[in-house]
Parts: C-alpha cells; structure tokens; sequence
C-alpha cells in the first residue's frame, strides 16, 4: 500500500496538478494538506471519478484536510478530540485495517509569538490523542506538514535553522521526538541517511531551484507498520510543474499485510 502526504496549497489552483499526481504516481492513499476550500466547494465528484473515494474538512481560504483513498475510508475523525479549534487541521480514517491520521500542524509564526504557544499547545493535544490512537490501531500512520524539521539534515544551514528559529526551534523539535518517542518512526528514515533531501522551498529567491529548502512534510509508521516499510521518498516532479505548490509529496510503501 502506498501512502503518501501533500501540502496542495489551495486545491482550487492545484487541482489539475493533483489529477496528474494521481494518475502518474497511482497512490493508493494520500492525505492532503491547505485544501484552501470550503466543504460545499470540494471537489469529492471529480476525485470519485478518477478513483479515489474521499473525506475532508475544510475552511475558507485557510487550512483544510482530505483523505482520498482507492479503498473505504472508516471510522472517520475530524479534529482532535477534547481540543477545541476552529482551525480545519486534523483529519483520520482507517484504510485497509492501517488507521491514518492526516495532519496540518501549525506554523507558528516566530518563536515567542502567541501563535508558537499555539503550536506547542496543539502539538500536545495531538501527542495525547495519537497515544489513544496507537492503544486502538497499532497499525498508525502519522503523516502531513508537520512545520517541524526533525534534524539538520533537513535543512540548508543548521547556522540559520537553530534552535531560535521557528521550524527548528528546541521545543518543536521536542514535541516532534515527543510524538515519535509513542513508537513511530520517521517513514523516510528508515532508507534514507541523507541530508539536503527537501520537501518544502520557498517560492521566493530561487528556493527550489537552488534547493535551498526544508523537509518538514513526514509519514511516521507505527512499530507494528516498521517491518512492512518497504521504501519512501519524496517526489519533487510536482514541484517542477507550473504554478506548483511550494511542497512537494512525501510518500511511504508498506507491503500487504
């Protein structure tokens, strides 16, 4: 089964790039990200059309997630449970017996800000309700933009990306190895040692192509789901495609189990 994570940024302008994805990558599961899209607006006709049955939760011009997948989508849970937020970040569903839980972490602005208070605060809600999760389904799969980069290897130049700088700060990182420290592993990890190996560019200064970049889009696999990873990556082809987002798609492929 291939499992795959894309921050879209704004399904409205992405569509026909997703359509591509879709058709050249053949994903069996995909979470996206920055839908950008009111529920009434998305676009689950076309998508059924092509394969894929799909659930989301979206929100005008900011946030929203989706699941689309080839197989069922059941047990679907919108939000995290106890932690109000009108903020349309969080979506799961189980696939095939694997629970995947689709999220869109949160910025957080600048370190200091009250939206990076925000984020820690929502980082530990979900960490408490993917512990829930993992005691249910111990066959997880964590993956989306999670606006952390996990270490300095996944960015251009730890001297700029240290531990005072939003997306690398200390405590986003502790929250990350927080959630991992459940019993999830880094989905790309697992076979790629690598550093300079990005997700994410900035559209502005030349980012991709001086890939001048952060890997901060993830698939986390369960302990159980470990010995079934059997290759990840990141497809930068997206990226290269006019008007694209600014992420590109990382994916996971787990042998049947």
């Amino acid at each position: 089964m291939k499992i795959a994570s894309w921050n879209v940024n704004s399904l409205n302008v992405r569509l026909p790039h997703l359509e591509q994805w879709l058709a050249d990558f053949a994903p069996d599961v995909v979470g996206i990200q920055e839908t950008k899209l009111e529920d009434h607006k998305f676009p689950d006709t076309r998508l059924l059309e092509l394969g894929y049955r799909n659930v989301f939760a979206g929100q005008k011009t900011y946030n929203g997630v989706a699941l689309l997948s080839r197989h069922p989508i059941e047990d679907v849970q919108i939000g995290i449970p106890g932690f109000e937020d009108e903020q349309k970040r969080v979506i799961a569903g189980t696939v095939n017996g694997v629970r995947i839980i689709n999220l869109y972490v949160v910025n957080g602005q600048d370190v200091g800000t009250d939206k990076y208070e925000y984020k820690l605060r929502w980082l530990a809600a979900v960490h408490d309700w993917i512990a829930d999760e993992l005691h249910k389904h111990p066959q997880l799969v964590v993956l989306g933009d999670f606006n952390i980069a996990p270490d300095e290897r996944d960015v251009p130049d730890p001297m700029v990306w240290n531990e005072n700088h939003i997306l690398t700060s200390t405590a986003e990182r502790a929250g990350l190895r927080k959630i991992l420290e459940l019993g999830l592993h880094d989905g790309f990890r697992l076979h790629n040692d690598e550093g300079g190996i990005f997700s994410w560019w900035d559209y502005r200064a030349a980012g991709f192509r001086r890939n001048l970049g952060l890997r901060i889009d993830l698939t986390l696999v369960s302990d159980a789901l470990k010995p079934r990873a059997q290759a990840s990556g990141i497809d930068r082809e997206p990226r290269t495609w006019d008007r694209p987002s600014d992420h590109a798609p990382a994916w996971v492929q787990l042998a049947q189990g």
